[in-house]
C-alpha cells in the first residue's frame, strides 16, 4: 500500500517562495509517474507538475518557470519548489502516484484520474 504524506504548506505573501515535500512509502514499481496537483477555492483539481522514474518532468503553463518538481530517491521524497508565488496559486496541494506507468509525464499531469494514490494535501495560501 502506497502512502503519501505532504508537508511544507503555509501562508506567504505574493512574490514569496515555499517548498512542499511529499514523503512516499510502499511503492514498488520501477516505472511510475508522481506529481503535484492543486485545487483552489471554487476551482477544479488541476495538475501542477509531474515527474517520472527517469526524471522527465511536465508542468502546467501557469507555473512554468516558477515551480520545479524534483525527487530524492534515497529519501523517497518528492518536492515542489514554488517561487514568485501569486494569489492565484492559493489552494490545497496534493501529492499523487501512479505505479506501473509507461506513459508520458504530460499525460498524468493532464489526467489526475490516472493517479492511483493520493496524499491528504497541504494548504498553500498566498496573500496579495
Amino acid at each position: 500500500q502506497v502512502q503519501l504524506v505532504e508537508s511544507g504548506g503555509g501562508s506567504v505573501q505574493a512574490g514569496g517562495s515555499l517548498r512542499l515535500s511529499c514523503a512516499a512509502s510502499g511503492y514498488t514499481y520501477r516505472r511510475y509517474c508522481m506529481g503535484w496537483f492543486r485545487q483552489g477555492p471554487g476551482k477544479e483539481r488541476e495538475g501542477v507538475g509531474t515527474i517520472d522514474d527517469d526524471g522527465n518532468t511536465s508542468y502546467a503553463d501557469s507555473v512554468k518557470g516558477r515551480f520545479t518538481v524534483s525527487q530524492e530517491n534515497a529519501k523517497n521524497t518528492l518536492y515542489l519548489q514554488m517561487n514568485s508565488l501569486k494569489p492565484e496559486d492559493t489552494g490545497m496541494y496534493y501529492c499523487a502516484y501512479a505505479g506501473n506507468y509507461y506513459g508520458q509525464t504530460y499525460s498524468c499531469l493532464a489526467n489526475p484520474n490516472i493517479m492511483d494514490y493520493w496524499g491528504k494535501g497541504t494548504l498553500v495560501t498566498i496573500s496579495s
